[in-house]
């Protein structure tokens, strides 16, 4: 898959990626059973939003607003925004607020699903997640669940999501398409602009579209 694919990819593999279900409360213990779960509730979740997509093709096509409305709500259960544009920021993240960096993963996630939410809708056939395996990661970090993405017609895509329990519940803070790094990629883009301009000026292009959250690539 080509570098410049990663952000429709994205589009459709974070929101498939929804960990909706809730844990309580667990002893140390029990953590490897907390770390199986992760796997089954990208599976269990990747159906009910692909089947939402399905049904409610016609009338997202008719109401971007709809469509958006939907993808901001599972985005919000799915996708650990902060922590991610921690990890994008980098070195140009230390000392930010929490307001800076909310400021500054809103617009990006704002930005790119605008520009490519509605490649959901032109996802054909019936696609789906095969779970393959599920790793802890180094430091105690989270888990990686290994699937593959499988569309009819096309060869399986290798995609990784990287997850950390947040407040009993599953959240993606990265994704790894054949490999290709969803932090690692944005974090270089977004490295030049950042030694030149304050984190909110770079967020407030990302509003207004004159900067686009949307890697080059061979």
């Amino acid at each position: 898959m080509k570098t410049k694919l990663i952000p429709v990819l994205l589009a459709s593999v974070l929101l498939a990626g929804a960990p909706s279900l809730s844990f309580a409360q667990a002893a140390p213990a029990a953590a490897s059973a907390q770390q199986g779960q992760a796997g089954t509730v990208v599976l269990d979740a990747s159906t009910r939003i692909l089947s939402t997509l399905q049904q409610r093709r016609t009338e997202f096509r008719s109401n971007p607003t709809a469509l958006r409305s939907f993808i901001n709500g599972e985005l919000t259960k799915t996708f650990d925004r902060d922590y991610a544009a921690r990890l994008v920021l980098g070195v140009h993240g230390r000392g930010a607020s929490d307001a800076d960096v909310k400021l500054f993963a809103d617009a990006m996630a704002d930005n790119l699903m605008q520009r490519y939410g509605s490649a959901l809708l032109d996802i054909q056939g019936k696609p789906s997640f095969r779970l393959k395996s599920e790793s802890p990661l180094p430091g105690n970090r989270g888990v990686k669940v290994s699937t593959e993405l499988v569309r009819a017609g096309s060869e399986a895509t290798p995609v990784d999501y990287l997850m950390r329990n947040v407040g009993g519940q599953w959240k993606i803070f990265d994704v790894m398409i054949e490999g290709i790094s969803y932090v690692q990629t944005f974090k270089t883009q977004f490295d030049a602009p950042l030694r030149q301009k304050s984190i909110q000026q770079v967020a407030t292009e990302l509003r207004n579209g004159s900067m686009q959250a949307a890697p080059s690539g061979k």
